[in-house]
């Protein structure tokens, strides 16, 4: 987080605890007559958000492209350890039908042939 983006962002939310504050007394001082908060009290707090905002994404990181192919090839090589959807892929309580088309063809094969692994 750079200083300047720091800057911004205290900026912005020191005029958000103002315009807080502004409403609160507003809210004690005047509960009878008027049920609106002024317009002054409203735009400061919208200039707050913008400017928190802002700060805020000055000092976020630059974003990396997005490339799921990548991704998945990462997750392949590291042998699927790190895959986040791990629990999802591995369904216990269902055959393996890759592992159940194998045994077929080395049952119907016969004990006889040696199969390469």
């Amino acid at each position: 987080m750079s200083f300047i983006s720091r800057v911004v962002t205290l900026f912005g939310l020191v005029l958000l605890a103002h315009a807080g504050y502004s409403a609160h007394e507003h809210t004690v001082l005047f509960n009878n007559t008027r049920l609106a908060l002024p317009q002054d009290i409203i735009v400061e707090t919208l200039i707050a958000v913008v400017i928190v905002s802002v700060g805020l994404v000055l000092s976020a990181d630059k974003l990396k492209p997005i490339s799921w192919r990548d991704w998945a090839g990462q997750i392949e090589q590291n042998g699927g350890a790190r895959n986040p959807y791990l629990s999802l892929e591995e369904r216990y309580g269902f055959w393996d039908i890759r592992a159940k088309r194998k045994e077929f063809a080395d049952w119907m094969r016969g004990p006889d042939v040696l199969v390469k692994e």
